[in-house]
């Protein structure tokens, strides 16, 4: 049995009673656009540096990327289409009609080729260098076409052209794309003011969208219920969806997800650096139980980074079984015990939610003799410690994962951050050679055979425990229309929102 700490009965009343104030005539003025109720901001809106969650999908709001992916993860065009001229030459042609950057720039070759040799010098120090360094050169031949000449052929290459377009000029400039974006994308920045609020202004219609920083859950859906914003996804509790399902002028879409929630280890610590120590934390989990009694059944368990339907996923991989007692033999046999416990930092961020699921953990791994201190740190300060290596124990999430590449960026120990996110400091020959194998490979299907032992061996070495890839759910006012959820979690769908007649809400 789960136990999440204190019932959910403090938030229903105080949601029950700002849904009987807003029926009573009690909600603020319309405002003029939408508004988006976000748990943190955004780090960066620099394509070039974003690695946070937020941070890459409100750049994607921002910027137009050479190559997007469909629904099987395979490369599709965005903003060009591309011949394989040879295993090591690649031939992108701009599509018609260029799109224009918010500042009126035409999009040429020549901005595709200054932000690439941005991203390959190493002085730039981009974290997503490294996904890059298997190109020779990028040169142009006119205004519609870039070639990249690669130094071992990859047949995957077109799809790690995914980081936005930015203007030649400005980068040359030193322009602070972080906080004055300029792309190609179906929206521009309208404002930043403060820490709290990012305004856009959607480019074909004029559409304000204003984001709304919010990290309590509960206050977040206040605020919707209250129509001081219009619409939130994701980071809620499974109870206070089913609450948002039975009210009047609310609607809430769901979907299958694939971003991957995992436990994090450093395997530098003297203890976390221990295979039987990660093996003991991983059969002390109820995965199992923590889907069905805490995220409402809105989650499969995971295995591995990517999905098992993922075109190099692995369906065959044997999950981690829940063995406190073999939990407890390892951690025998790696000389804890009553006498002397296992005792391990755990950092969260203070997103309530994320801290029950913490303490739900905490309280599992104690069952077995681990005792987990638990640190929750707003999420700056958790994410600089994540990046900088200074914690023992963490959780956190990889959103919009596509290719296999996120197996070097995250696990080779050549991607030590800042040259990649190996933040646990993974160091393997064994999967470094594999995962050079596989990229080296000719085909998808060598490709994929090497990745699934990649993922074999993650498995059973478990720099990550896995947990389970979370659905996603969209809730709206009722006069919210046209979104769509993206399987990765990604905000696309604000391209084709609408507002339609003003909605009321009345309590149930």
């Amino acid at each position: 049995m789960v136990s999440g700490g204190p019932g959910p009965a403090w938030w229903c009343v105080a949601l029950m009673l700002a849904a009987l104030l807003a029926s009573a005539g009690c909600d603020r003025a319309p405002h003029e656009g939408l508004r988006f109720g976000l748990p943190v901001m955004p780090v960066t809106l620099d394509p070039r540096f974003a690695t946070d969650a937020v941070s890459v999908r409100l750049n994607r709001l921002l910027y137009q990327h050479l190559v997007d992916f469909d629904a099987n993860a395979m490369p599709r065009p965005e903003l060009a289409d591309w011949d394989r001229r040879s295993p090591t030459l690649y031939r992108f042609t701009l599509r018609a009609p260029r799109p224009a950057f918010s500042n009126g720039a035409p999009l040429t070759a020549r901005d595709v080729k200054a932000t690439y040799d941005y991203l390959l010098d190493e002085r730039n120090a981009s974290p997503h260098r490294l996904s890059l360094t298997n190109i020779a050169s990028v040169t142009v031949d006119g205004a519609e076409v870039v070639q990249f000449r690669l130094h071992r052929p990859d047949p995957l290459f077109p799809g790690r052209l995914g980081i936005g377009i930015l203007p030649a000029e400005l980068i040359a400039a030193g322009h602070a794309f972080n906080r004055e974006p300029v792309g190609s994308g179906p929206f521009e920045l309208a404002a930043w003011n403060g820490e709290g609020r990012v305004s856009l202004r959607r480019r074909s219609d004029g559409l304000g969208l204003q984001f709304v920083a919010v990290a309590d859950p509960t206050v977040r859906v206040l605020k919707l219920l209250r129509g001081e914003i219009d619409m939130l996804q994701n980071d809620l509790p499974p109870e206070m969806i089913a609450y948002l399902r039975r009210q009047n002028g609310i609607t809430v879409q769901e979907g299958q997800g694939t971003n991957f929630a995992y436990l994090g280890f450093n395997l530098l610590d003297a203890a976390t650096g221990r295979p039987e120590v990660r093996a003991a934390v991983a059969s002390a989990l109820d995965r199992a139980a923590i889907v069905e009694h805490v995220l409402g059944g809105a989650a499969h368990l995971a295995n591995a980074v990517l999905p098992p339907g993922h075109w190099a996923g692995d369906p065959g991989l044997a999950p981690i079984p829940y063995d406190p007692e073999r939990a407890r033999r390892l951690l025998r046999a790696a000389g804890y015990g009553p006498e002397h416990p296992l005792r391990l930092v755990y950092k969260t961020s203070t997103d309530p939610f994320r801290l029950r699921l913490a303490t739900i953990i905490q309280s599992q791994l104690d069952a077995v003799g681990i005792r987990v201190e638990l640190k929750s740190l707003d999420w700056g300060t958790f994410y600089g410690d994540i990046k900088a290596g200074n914690f023992q124990m963490y959780s956190l999430m990889w959103v919009g994962i596509k290719l296999p590449e996120i197996f070097r960026y995250a696990f080779h120990s050549g991607a030590i951050p800042p040259d990649g996110a190996n933040r646990g400091r993974f160091a393997s020959a064994a999967v470094d050679r594999l995962i050079e194998r596989a990229e080296a490979a000719d085909t998808l299907e060598a490709q994929a055979e090497l990745y699934r032992a990649v993922q074999a061996d993650l498995l059973e070495e478990l720099p990550y425990v896995p947990l389970w890839y979370e659905d996603h759910v969209f809730v709206a006012r009722s006069d919210v229309a046209g979104y769509r959820i993206s399987s990765d979690g990604n905000y696309d769908g604000l391209a084709y929102v609408e507002r339609r007649r003003p909605a009321t809400i009345a309590a149930n």
